[in-house]
Protein backbone atom coordinates (compact mmCIF):
# COMPACT_ATOMS: atom_id res chain seq x y z
CA UNK A 1 0.00 0.00 0.00
CA UNK A 2 1.47 3.38 -0.97
CA UNK A 3 1.13 6.07 1.68
CA UNK A 4 -1.16 9.00 1.01
CA UNK A 5 -1.87 12.14 3.02
CA UNK A 6 -4.84 11.51 5.31
CA UNK A 7 -6.70 13.46 7.95
CA UNK A 8 -6.24 10.46 10.23
CA UNK A 9 -2.57 9.73 9.49
CA UNK A 10 -1.57 9.62 13.15
CA UNK A 11 -4.39 7.22 13.95
CA UNK A 12 -3.49 4.95 11.05
CA UNK A 13 0.16 4.85 12.13
CA UNK A 14 -0.76 3.91 15.68
CA UNK A 15 -3.21 1.32 14.42
CA UNK A 16 -0.63 -0.38 12.22
CA UNK A 17 1.59 -0.82 15.25
CA UNK A 18 -1.00 -1.91 17.79
CA UNK A 19 -4.04 -3.25 15.97
CA UNK A 20 -7.63 -2.00 16.04
CA UNK A 21 -8.51 -0.15 19.24
CA UNK A 22 -12.18 0.41 19.99
CA UNK A 23 -13.52 3.12 22.37
CA UNK A 24 -11.72 3.27 25.71
CA UNK A 25 -13.11 1.76 28.90
CA UNK A 26 -14.70 5.03 29.98
CA UNK A 27 -16.77 5.10 26.82
CA UNK A 28 -17.78 1.44 26.90
CA UNK A 29 -21.23 1.93 28.44
CA UNK A 30 -22.20 4.75 26.11
CA UNK A 31 -20.79 2.88 23.14
CA UNK A 32 -22.73 -0.26 24.02
CA UNK A 33 -25.96 1.76 24.24
CA UNK A 34 -25.28 3.32 20.85
CA UNK A 35 -24.47 -0.06 19.34
CA UNK A 36 -27.75 -1.52 20.57
CA UNK A 37 -29.75 1.44 19.22
CA UNK A 38 -28.06 1.67 15.82
CA UNK A 39 -28.64 -0.83 13.01
CA UNK A 40 -25.20 -2.22 12.21
CA UNK A 41 -25.59 -1.09 8.60
CA UNK A 42 -27.18 2.37 9.01
CA UNK A 43 -24.32 4.59 7.87
CA UNK A 44 -26.11 7.97 7.88
CA UNK A 45 -28.12 7.53 11.08
CA UNK A 46 -31.60 7.91 9.58
CA UNK A 47 -32.88 4.66 11.12
CA UNK A 48 -32.94 2.70 7.85
CA UNK A 49 -30.61 -0.13 6.91
CA UNK A 50 -28.45 0.62 3.89
CA UNK A 51 -27.45 -1.71 1.06
CA UNK A 52 -23.76 -2.16 0.23
CA UNK A 53 -22.60 -3.33 -3.20
CA UNK A 54 -19.02 -4.54 -3.58
CA UNK A 55 -17.36 -4.61 -7.00
CA UNK A 56 -13.82 -5.92 -6.49
CA UNK A 57 -13.15 -6.14 -10.24
CA UNK A 58 -13.37 -2.33 -10.34
CA UNK A 59 -12.03 -1.81 -6.77
CA UNK A 60 -15.14 0.01 -5.59
CA UNK A 61 -17.94 -0.16 -3.04
CA UNK A 62 -21.31 1.54 -3.55
CA UNK A 63 -23.68 2.26 -0.67
CA UNK A 64 -27.34 2.87 -1.51
CA UNK A 65 -29.16 4.42 1.42
CA UNK A 66 -32.37 2.84 2.68
CA UNK A 67 -35.65 4.71 3.09
CA UNK A 68 -39.38 4.07 3.20
CA UNK A 69 -39.20 4.00 -0.61
CA UNK A 70 -36.42 1.40 -0.59
CA UNK A 71 -33.14 2.16 -2.39
CA UNK A 72 -32.19 3.84 -5.63
CA UNK A 73 -29.28 5.30 -7.54
CA UNK A 74 -30.23 8.86 -6.56
CA UNK A 75 -29.52 8.04 -2.90
CA UNK A 76 -26.09 6.48 -3.10
CA UNK A 77 -22.35 7.08 -2.86
CA UNK A 78 -19.40 5.12 -4.28
CA UNK A 79 -16.19 4.73 -2.29
CA UNK A 80 -12.75 3.67 -3.58
CA UNK A 81 -9.23 3.89 -2.20
CA UNK A 82 -8.90 7.10 -4.20
CA UNK A 83 -11.78 8.69 -2.28
CA UNK A 84 -10.54 11.54 -0.08
CA UNK A 85 -9.69 10.26 3.42
CA UNK A 86 -9.90 6.57 2.55
CA UNK A 87 -6.61 4.79 3.31
CA UNK A 88 -4.52 3.58 0.39
CA UNK A 89 -4.47 4.09 -3.36
CA UNK A 90 -6.45 2.15 -5.94
CA UNK A 91 -4.19 -0.31 -7.76
CA UNK A 92 -4.98 -3.16 -10.16
CA UNK A 93 -5.66 -6.40 -8.34
CA UNK A 94 -6.42 -4.90 -4.91
CA UNK A 95 -9.91 -6.47 -4.96
CA UNK A 96 -11.27 -3.66 -2.80
CA UNK A 97 -14.87 -4.74 -2.12
CA UNK A 98 -14.26 -8.50 -2.31
CA UNK A 99 -16.20 -8.60 0.93
CA UNK A 100 -17.97 -5.96 3.00
CA UNK A 101 -19.42 -5.79 6.47
CA UNK A 102 -20.29 -3.02 8.90
CA UNK A 103 -20.63 -1.97 12.52
CA UNK A 104 -20.25 1.03 14.78
CA UNK A 105 -16.51 0.67 15.31
CA UNK A 106 -15.87 4.06 16.94
CA UNK A 107 -19.02 4.13 19.08
CA UNK A 108 -20.45 7.38 17.69
CA UNK A 109 -23.91 5.98 16.89
CA UNK A 110 -23.28 5.58 13.15
CA UNK A 111 -22.39 2.34 11.39
CA UNK A 112 -18.97 2.29 9.75
CA UNK A 113 -18.10 0.57 6.48
CA UNK A 114 -15.64 -2.35 6.71
CA UNK A 115 -14.12 -3.37 3.36
CA UNK A 116 -11.79 -6.23 2.56
CA UNK A 117 -9.14 -5.93 -0.15
CA UNK A 118 -7.35 -9.30 -0.04
CA UNK A 119 -5.26 -8.57 -3.13
CA UNK A 120 -3.68 -5.43 -1.66
CA UNK A 121 0.13 -5.55 -1.82
CA UNK A 122 1.75 -4.44 1.44
CA UNK A 123 5.50 -4.00 1.85
CA UNK A 124 7.11 -6.61 4.13
CA UNK A 125 3.76 -8.20 4.99
CA UNK A 126 1.50 -10.86 3.53
CA UNK A 127 -0.98 -9.45 1.03
CA UNK A 128 -4.34 -7.97 1.93
CA UNK A 129 -5.91 -5.19 3.96
CA UNK A 130 -9.14 -4.19 5.65
CA UNK A 131 -10.34 -0.57 5.49
CA UNK A 132 -12.69 0.90 8.09
CA UNK A 133 -14.40 4.02 6.73
CA UNK A 134 -16.35 6.19 9.16
CA UNK A 135 -20.08 6.68 8.84
CA UNK A 136 -21.84 9.87 9.97
CA UNK A 137 -24.40 12.47 8.98
CA UNK A 138 -22.33 12.80 5.80
CA UNK A 139 -20.95 9.28 5.73
CA UNK A 140 -17.53 8.36 4.35
CA UNK A 141 -16.24 11.94 4.39
CA UNK A 142 -14.32 11.77 7.69
CA UNK A 143 -11.52 9.39 6.82
CA UNK A 144 -10.90 5.92 8.11
CA UNK A 145 -8.39 3.34 9.28
CA UNK A 146 -6.39 0.60 7.58
CA UNK A 147 -5.53 -2.83 8.95
CA UNK A 148 -2.87 -5.04 7.42
CA UNK A 149 -2.03 -8.68 7.99
CA UNK A 150 -0.44 -9.18 11.43
CA UNK A 151 3.18 -10.32 11.24
CA UNK A 152 3.59 -11.28 14.89
CA UNK A 153 0.75 -13.74 15.53
CA UNK A 154 0.02 -17.35 14.59
CA UNK A 155 1.87 -18.34 11.39
CA UNK A 156 4.56 -15.75 10.75
CA UNK A 157 5.62 -17.68 7.65
CA UNK A 158 2.23 -17.14 6.04
CA UNK A 159 3.07 -16.52 2.40
CA UNK A 160 -0.44 -17.05 1.08
CA UNK A 161 -1.65 -13.77 2.56
CA UNK A 162 -5.03 -12.47 1.33
CA UNK A 163 -5.78 -10.87 4.68
CA UNK A 164 -9.34 -9.52 4.52
CA UNK A 165 -10.71 -12.44 2.51
CA UNK A 166 -13.65 -12.23 4.93
CA UNK A 167 -14.58 -10.21 8.01
CA UNK A 168 -17.40 -10.13 10.55
CA UNK A 169 -18.36 -7.67 13.28
CA UNK A 170 -19.80 -9.48 16.30
CA UNK A 171 -19.64 -9.62 20.10
CA UNK A 172 -17.27 -12.55 20.34
CA UNK A 173 -16.46 -12.07 24.04
CA UNK A 174 -20.07 -11.39 25.12
CA UNK A 175 -19.35 -8.10 26.89
CA UNK A 176 -21.89 -6.02 24.94
CA UNK A 177 -19.22 -4.41 22.77
CA UNK A 178 -18.62 -6.12 19.39
CA UNK A 179 -15.23 -6.83 17.89
CA UNK A 180 -13.82 -7.40 14.42
CA UNK A 181 -12.78 -10.88 13.24
CA UNK A 182 -10.84 -11.29 9.97
CA UNK A 183 -9.54 -14.24 7.99
CA UNK A 184 -6.65 -14.46 5.57
CA UNK A 185 -6.12 -17.38 3.23
CA UNK A 186 -5.02 -19.65 6.08
CA UNK A 187 -5.41 -17.73 9.34
CA UNK A 188 -8.06 -16.26 11.64
CA UNK A 189 -7.66 -13.15 13.83
CA UNK A 190 -9.74 -10.95 16.11
CA UNK A 191 -9.19 -7.47 17.51
CA UNK A 192 -9.83 -6.93 21.20
CA UNK A 193 -12.34 -4.28 22.19
CA UNK A 194 -13.22 -1.63 24.75
CA UNK A 195 -11.35 -1.81 28.03
CA UNK A 196 -9.02 -4.55 26.79
CA UNK A 197 -5.50 -4.43 25.38
CA UNK A 198 -6.51 -3.15 21.93
CA UNK A 199 -4.36 -5.65 20.05
CA UNK A 200 -4.79 -8.33 17.41
CA UNK A 201 -5.01 -11.96 18.49
CA UNK A 202 -4.73 -15.24 16.58
CA UNK A 203 -5.94 -18.77 17.15
CA UNK A 204 -4.91 -20.35 20.45
CA UNK A 205 -4.84 -23.71 18.66
CA UNK A 206 -4.37 -23.66 14.90
CA UNK A 207 -6.76 -26.38 13.71
CA UNK A 208 -6.63 -25.29 10.05
CA UNK A 209 -5.08 -27.92 7.75
CA UNK A 210 -1.83 -27.26 5.92
CA UNK A 211 -2.41 -25.54 2.59
CA UNK A 212 -6.03 -24.52 3.25
CA UNK A 213 -7.34 -21.56 1.24
CA UNK A 214 -10.14 -19.86 3.16
CA UNK A 215 -12.66 -17.87 1.18
CA UNK A 216 -15.42 -16.93 3.61
CA UNK A 217 -16.65 -16.70 7.19
CA UNK A 218 -19.96 -16.19 9.00
CA UNK A 219 -20.82 -15.93 12.70
CA UNK A 220 -23.90 -16.97 14.65
CA UNK A 221 -25.34 -18.34 17.87
CA UNK A 222 -25.40 -21.87 16.48
CA UNK A 223 -24.80 -23.98 19.59
CA UNK A 224 -25.13 -21.53 22.47
CA UNK A 225 -27.78 -18.84 22.62
CA UNK A 226 -25.40 -16.54 24.49
CA UNK A 227 -22.23 -17.48 22.63
CA UNK A 228 -20.90 -16.84 19.14
CA UNK A 229 -19.51 -19.49 16.84
CA UNK A 230 -17.69 -19.01 13.55
CA UNK A 231 -17.98 -21.02 10.34
CA UNK A 232 -14.95 -20.81 8.05
CA UNK A 233 -15.01 -22.22 4.53
CA UNK A 234 -12.84 -22.61 1.46
CA UNK A 235 -10.68 -25.32 -0.12
CA UNK A 236 -8.15 -27.83 1.10
CA UNK A 237 -4.72 -28.02 -0.51
CA UNK A 238 -5.98 -30.81 -2.80
CA UNK A 239 -8.86 -28.65 -4.04
CA UNK A 240 -11.52 -30.41 -1.99
CA UNK A 241 -14.17 -28.54 -0.02
CA UNK A 242 -13.30 -27.40 3.52
CA UNK A 243 -15.86 -26.18 6.08
CA UNK A 244 -15.35 -25.92 9.84
CA UNK A 245 -17.22 -24.58 12.86
CA UNK A 246 -15.29 -23.05 15.75
CA UNK A 247 -16.72 -22.29 19.19
CA UNK A 248 -14.81 -20.64 21.96
CA UNK A 249 -14.18 -17.43 23.79
CA UNK A 250 -11.31 -15.06 24.27
CA UNK A 251 -8.24 -17.12 25.06
CA UNK A 252 -9.43 -20.47 23.71
CA UNK A 253 -10.41 -19.99 20.08
CA UNK A 254 -9.43 -23.08 18.13
CA UNK A 255 -9.74 -25.59 20.97
CA UNK A 256 -13.23 -26.74 19.98
CA UNK A 257 -13.33 -26.98 16.20
CA UNK A 258 -15.54 -29.27 14.14
CA UNK A 259 -14.99 -30.12 10.48
CA UNK A 260 -18.35 -30.05 8.74
CA UNK A 261 -19.26 -32.53 6.02
CA UNK A 262 -15.94 -34.35 6.07
CA UNK A 263 -17.66 -37.62 5.09
CA UNK A 264 -20.15 -35.95 2.73
CA UNK A 265 -18.50 -33.04 0.85
CA UNK A 266 -21.71 -32.16 -1.00
CA UNK A 267 -23.19 -31.07 2.35
CA UNK A 268 -20.31 -28.67 3.06
CA UNK A 269 -19.28 -25.55 1.12
CA UNK A 270 -16.44 -23.71 -0.50
CA UNK A 271 -18.86 -21.19 -2.03
CA UNK A 272 -21.41 -19.66 0.33
CA UNK A 273 -22.91 -19.87 3.81
CA UNK A 274 -25.47 -17.97 5.86
CA UNK A 275 -27.00 -18.06 9.34
CA UNK A 276 -30.62 -17.58 10.39
CA UNK A 277 -33.20 -19.04 12.75
CA UNK A 278 -35.49 -20.95 10.39
CA UNK A 279 -37.33 -22.96 13.08
CA UNK A 280 -37.82 -20.25 15.73
CA UNK A 281 -36.02 -22.00 18.60
CA UNK A 282 -33.62 -19.13 19.35
CA UNK A 283 -30.56 -20.81 17.83
CA UNK A 284 -29.07 -19.75 14.53
CA UNK A 285 -29.19 -22.45 11.90
CA UNK A 286 -26.37 -23.03 9.41
CA UNK A 287 -27.18 -23.07 5.70
CA UNK A 288 -24.40 -23.87 3.26
CA UNK A 289 -24.59 -23.59 -0.51
CA UNK A 290 -22.63 -25.96 -2.71
CA UNK A 291 -23.10 -24.75 -6.26
CA UNK A 292 -20.54 -27.16 -7.69
CA UNK A 293 -21.92 -30.40 -6.27
CA UNK A 294 -25.39 -31.69 -5.51
CA UNK A 295 -26.35 -34.54 -3.22
CA UNK A 296 -27.77 -37.07 -5.67
CA UNK A 297 -27.67 -34.52 -8.50
CA UNK A 298 -25.41 -32.31 -10.58
CA UNK A 299 -26.58 -28.68 -10.55
CA UNK A 300 -25.85 -27.61 -6.98
CA UNK A 301 -27.59 -27.79 -3.62
CA UNK A 302 -28.11 -26.19 -0.23
CA UNK A 303 -27.78 -27.97 3.11
CA UNK A 304 -29.43 -27.02 6.40
CA UNK A 305 -28.03 -27.91 9.81
CA UNK A 306 -30.34 -26.78 12.60
CA UNK A 307 -28.59 -25.16 15.54
CA UNK A 308 -29.18 -26.58 18.99
CA UNK A 309 -27.90 -26.98 22.51
CA UNK A 310 -24.23 -27.82 22.01
CA UNK A 311 -24.57 -29.42 18.57
CA UNK A 312 -25.87 -29.19 15.03
CA UNK A 313 -28.76 -31.27 13.80
CA UNK A 314 -28.39 -33.80 11.01
CA UNK A 315 -27.83 -32.24 7.57
CA UNK A 316 -30.87 -31.89 5.30
CA UNK A 317 -30.05 -31.16 1.66
CA UNK A 318 -32.23 -29.58 -1.03
CA UNK A 319 -31.65 -29.35 -4.76
CA UNK A 320 -33.87 -28.40 -7.68
CA UNK A 321 -35.30 -31.90 -7.85
CA UNK A 322 -36.46 -31.74 -4.22
CA UNK A 323 -40.20 -31.58 -3.57
CA UNK A 324 -41.53 -28.02 -3.75
CA UNK A 325 -38.29 -26.53 -5.10
CA UNK A 326 -38.77 -24.84 -8.50
CA UNK A 327 -36.69 -25.91 -11.49
CA UNK A 328 -34.76 -29.01 -12.47
CA UNK A 329 -31.38 -30.15 -11.24
CA UNK A 330 -29.18 -29.55 -14.29
CA UNK A 331 -25.44 -29.43 -14.78
CA UNK A 332 -24.03 -25.92 -14.56
CA UNK A 333 -26.98 -24.31 -12.74
CA UNK A 334 -24.77 -23.46 -9.74
CA UNK A 335 -27.81 -23.60 -7.45
CA UNK A 336 -26.42 -22.62 -4.05
CA UNK A 337 -23.64 -20.47 -5.48
CA UNK A 338 -24.97 -17.73 -3.17
CA UNK A 339 -27.28 -17.92 -0.14
CA UNK A 340 -28.83 -15.52 2.35
CA UNK A 341 -31.28 -16.04 5.23
CA UNK A 342 -33.84 -13.44 6.35
CA UNK A 343 -37.48 -13.15 7.36
CA UNK A 344 -39.26 -12.06 4.17
CA UNK A 345 -42.83 -12.72 5.32
CA UNK A 346 -42.59 -11.29 8.83
CA UNK A 347 -43.68 -14.53 10.54
CA UNK A 348 -40.60 -14.70 12.77
CA UNK A 349 -38.89 -17.49 10.78
CA UNK A 350 -35.94 -16.91 8.50
CA UNK A 351 -36.55 -17.68 4.82
CA UNK A 352 -33.80 -18.51 2.34
CA UNK A 353 -32.70 -16.88 -0.91
CA UNK A 354 -30.64 -19.17 -3.16
CA UNK A 355 -28.77 -17.89 -6.19
CA UNK A 356 -28.34 -20.09 -9.27
CA UNK A 357 -26.25 -17.82 -11.54
CA UNK A 358 -25.79 -20.54 -14.16
CA UNK A 359 -29.50 -21.29 -14.56
CA UNK A 360 -30.98 -21.41 -18.07
CA UNK A 361 -34.25 -19.51 -18.41
CA UNK A 362 -36.92 -19.80 -21.09
CA UNK A 363 -37.94 -16.56 -22.77
CA UNK A 364 -41.72 -16.22 -22.86
CA UNK A 365 -41.89 -14.69 -26.34
CA UNK A 366 -39.35 -17.14 -27.75
CA UNK A 367 -41.26 -20.11 -26.36
CA UNK A 368 -44.46 -18.93 -27.98
CA UNK A 369 -42.75 -18.46 -31.36
CA UNK A 370 -41.02 -21.83 -31.07
CA UNK A 371 -44.27 -23.62 -30.41
CA UNK A 372 -46.03 -21.77 -33.22
CA UNK A 373 -43.50 -22.88 -35.84
CA UNK A 374 -42.96 -26.31 -34.34
CA UNK A 375 -39.40 -25.50 -33.21
CA UNK A 376 -37.63 -25.61 -29.88
CA UNK A 377 -38.38 -23.10 -27.17
CA UNK A 378 -35.94 -20.18 -26.84
CA UNK A 379 -33.85 -20.89 -23.74
CA UNK A 380 -31.15 -18.52 -22.54
CA UNK A 381 -28.17 -20.25 -20.97
CA UNK A 382 -26.33 -18.88 -17.96
CA UNK A 383 -28.71 -15.98 -17.45
CA UNK A 384 -29.32 -16.98 -13.82
CA UNK A 385 -32.12 -16.96 -11.27
CA UNK A 386 -32.84 -16.61 -7.55
CA UNK A 387 -35.19 -18.90 -5.65
CA UNK A 388 -36.89 -17.80 -2.43
CA UNK A 389 -37.61 -20.77 -0.16
CA UNK A 390 -40.11 -20.04 2.60
CA UNK A 391 -39.55 -21.72 5.94
CA UNK A 392 -42.29 -23.90 7.42
CA UNK A 393 -41.28 -24.98 10.92
CA UNK A 394 -37.64 -25.26 9.90
CA UNK A 395 -38.20 -27.00 6.56
CA UNK A 396 -38.23 -25.70 3.00
CA UNK A 397 -41.10 -27.32 1.09
CA UNK A 398 -42.13 -24.49 -1.26
CA UNK A 399 -40.44 -21.76 -3.21
CA UNK A 400 -40.61 -19.40 -6.15
CA UNK A 401 -37.93 -18.58 -8.73
CA UNK A 402 -37.20 -15.01 -9.84
CA UNK A 403 -35.26 -13.90 -12.91
CA UNK A 404 -35.27 -11.27 -15.64
CA UNK A 405 -38.15 -12.95 -17.48
CA UNK A 406 -40.34 -12.83 -14.36
CA UNK A 407 -43.11 -10.24 -14.92
CA UNK A 408 -42.23 -6.94 -13.24
CA UNK A 409 -38.51 -7.67 -12.88
CA UNK A 410 -36.55 -5.07 -14.90
CA UNK A 411 -34.41 -6.27 -17.82
CA UNK A 412 -34.40 -9.26 -20.13
CA UNK A 413 -32.64 -12.60 -19.83
CA UNK A 414 -29.38 -12.68 -21.79
CA UNK A 415 -26.68 -15.31 -22.05
CA UNK A 416 -24.09 -14.98 -19.30
CA UNK A 417 -25.89 -12.39 -17.16
CA UNK A 418 -25.40 -14.58 -14.05
CA UNK A 419 -28.39 -13.10 -12.20
CA UNK A 420 -28.05 -14.43 -8.63
CA UNK A 421 -24.25 -14.16 -8.41
CA UNK A 422 -24.85 -12.58 -5.00
CA UNK A 423 -27.94 -12.44 -2.77
CA UNK A 424 -28.84 -10.61 0.40
CA UNK A 425 -32.06 -10.55 2.46
CA UNK A 426 -32.49 -7.49 4.69
CA UNK A 427 -35.28 -5.07 5.61
CA UNK A 428 -34.36 -1.89 3.73
CA UNK A 429 -37.67 0.02 3.93
CA UNK A 430 -38.31 -0.82 7.63
CA UNK A 431 -41.66 -2.55 7.16
CA UNK A 432 -40.67 -5.62 9.19
CA UNK A 433 -40.05 -7.82 6.13
CA UNK A 434 -36.73 -8.57 4.47
CA UNK A 435 -36.20 -7.39 0.89
CA UNK A 436 -34.08 -9.25 -1.66
CA UNK A 437 -31.01 -7.69 -3.26
CA UNK A 438 -29.24 -9.69 -5.96
CA UNK A 439 -26.36 -9.02 -8.32
CA UNK A 440 -25.71 -10.08 -11.92
CA UNK A 441 -22.04 -9.47 -12.69
CA UNK A 442 -22.38 -10.42 -16.36
CA UNK A 443 -25.13 -7.92 -17.18
CA UNK A 444 -24.33 -5.91 -20.32
CA UNK A 445 -25.26 -2.23 -20.49
CA UNK A 446 -25.67 -1.14 -24.08
CA UNK A 447 -22.63 -2.43 -25.95
CA UNK A 448 -20.44 -2.58 -22.84
CA UNK A 449 -20.05 -6.14 -21.63
CA UNK A 450 -20.15 -7.42 -18.07
CA UNK A 451 -20.79 -4.07 -16.41
CA UNK A 452 -22.96 -5.73 -13.80
CA UNK A 453 -26.21 -4.71 -12.13
CA UNK A 454 -28.22 -5.12 -8.90
CA UNK A 455 -31.95 -5.63 -8.37
CA UNK A 456 -34.03 -5.12 -5.22
CA UNK A 457 -37.40 -6.86 -4.75
CA UNK A 458 -39.57 -5.99 -1.77
CA UNK A 459 -40.69 -8.42 0.91
CA UNK A 460 -44.37 -8.87 1.77
CA UNK A 461 -46.43 -11.12 4.06
CA UNK A 462 -46.77 -13.61 1.19
CA UNK A 463 -43.19 -13.46 -0.07
CA UNK A 464 -41.32 -11.31 -2.56
CA UNK A 465 -43.02 -8.99 -5.04
CA UNK A 466 -41.78 -7.41 -8.26
CA UNK A 467 -44.04 -4.42 -7.67
CA UNK A 468 -41.83 -1.34 -7.27
CA UNK A 469 -38.74 -3.42 -8.08
CA UNK A 470 -35.55 -1.36 -8.32
CA UNK A 471 -32.58 -1.95 -10.60
CA UNK A 472 -29.30 -0.08 -11.04
CA UNK A 473 -25.94 -0.82 -12.64
CA UNK A 474 -22.30 0.21 -12.59
CA UNK A 475 -22.73 3.00 -15.11
CA UNK A 476 -25.14 4.72 -12.70
CA UNK A 477 -22.21 5.20 -10.32
CA UNK A 478 -19.30 5.72 -12.68
CA UNK A 479 -17.91 2.21 -12.29
CA UNK A 480 -19.27 0.80 -15.53
CA UNK A 481 -16.37 -0.24 -17.72
CA UNK A 482 -16.07 -3.59 -19.47
CA UNK A 483 -15.71 -6.31 -16.86
CA UNK A 484 -16.54 -3.99 -13.96
CA UNK A 485 -18.58 -6.76 -12.35
CA UNK A 486 -20.86 -4.44 -10.34
CA UNK A 487 -22.73 -6.46 -7.71
CA UNK A 488 -20.32 -9.31 -7.07
CA UNK A 489 -21.06 -8.74 -3.37
CA UNK A 490 -24.26 -7.39 -1.82
CA UNK A 491 -24.72 -6.87 1.88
Amino acid sequence: MRARSLAVTATVTALAAAGLTLPGAGAASAASTALQATPKDDFNGDGYRDLVVGSPDSNSVTVTFGSARGVGENRAVTVTQNTSGVPGVTEPGDEFGENVTSGDVNGDGFADLIVGAPGEKVTDKPSGSVSIIWGGKNPFTSGGRALNSPADTTDTADTAGRFGEAAVWTDLDYDGSPQLAVVSSDNWYYYSGAGEDGRVHGLEVDFLPEGVRLDGMIAGNFKYKDGVGFVLYGERADGGVYTAHMNGGVGDYGYRAEVIGADAPSTATRDAATAGDIDGDGYDDLITGNGRDSAGGKGGSVTVRLGGDGKFGAPVTYNQDSAGIPGTDESGDNFGGSVSAGDVTGDGLADLAVGAPGEAVGKTVGEAIGKAVGGAADTVTGTGSVTLLKSTAGKFTSGKAWHQETPGVPGVAETGDHFGTSVRLKDINKNGRADLATGATGEDIGTTRDVGAVWVLRGTSTGLTSSQAASFNGTDFGTGGTGAGFGRTVR
